[in-house]
């Protein structure tokens, strides 16, 4: 119990200290994480909504890969990655492993899956009356496509948020291609395993608080804009 304790006084300090290398390694983790999920965000909506809307054959048999790209282990990606960006590697010329571009890339694979998934579900569930409205109203495929977006919005958000769920608490690929570099590539997850293996728990437990406290957040968000949308 002395040593929960300790620890948890540890944290505390770390916290309201203002910390450098905390805030550093929370800053980071923060940017990497956004920038996989808007680029996610930028390809798995529209792959989302076309595997959806569009009829085509062989569409069940992408489907049952796309939900099995949502299971893949985190080390899994971060070794096929690994391969191909070493020195030896095709792309190794691009000169990326152990650089923010590779944990970005590694966090980019693994929110894209969960965005486009929950992107086709988001909508196939729009009322087909709405569609049919909108046509009639004369609206073009581009207004058409907008009214079903605008429809799916709050399940569309709720898929942007778990993808970012996912890209922020990776550790598997994040360690792997970014080499946990201290001030570099070092992220919450990442620190957070390696300062709880060098007995600094209450390092690790601050990195733990303000985890937790970004997906908490970014939920009461989404909460928030789902209530503001149905008053409106």
């Amino acid at each position: 119990m002395e040593y929960l304790l300790e620890a948890f006084g540890d944290c505390i300090g770390l916290i309201f200290s203002l910390d450098r290398e905390i805030y550093g390694i929370v800053g980071r983790s923060l940017a990497f994480s956004l920038t996989a999920t808007l680029l996610a965000t930028l390809f798995g909506v529209p792959i989302g909504f076309l595997v959806g809307t569009k009829r085509f054959r062989g569409k069940s048999g992408l489907l049952t890969v796309m939900n099995t790209l949502m299971a893949l282990p985190t080390v899994v990606i971060g070794l096929l990655a690994y391969g191909l960006f070493s020195r030896r590697a095709p792309l190794g010329f691009l000169d990326l492993l152990f650089s923010p571009a590779a944990v970005i890339i590694g966090e980019f694979i693994l929110s894209l899956p969960i965005i486009a998934n929950l992107t086709v579900s988001a909508v196939q569930a729009v009322d087909p009356r709405a569609v049919l409205t909108a046509k009639s109203l004369g609206a073009g495929r581009t207004m058409v496509t907008w009214t079903i977006l605008m429809e799916a919005r709050f399940s569309l958000l709720a898929g942007i948020i778990a993808g970012f769920g996912r890209a922020i608490s990776e550790v598997g690929s994040a360690m792997m291609l970014g080499g946990n570099i201290r001030f570099y590539t070092r992220t919450m997850t990442t620190a957070i395993a390696l300062e709880t293996s060098k007995g600094e728990f209450g390092f690790g437990l601050a990195l733990g608080f303000f985890l937790l406290l970004m997906v908490f957040s970014m939920n009461i968000l989404f909460h928030f804009l789902q209530m503001k949308g149905r008053r409106s």
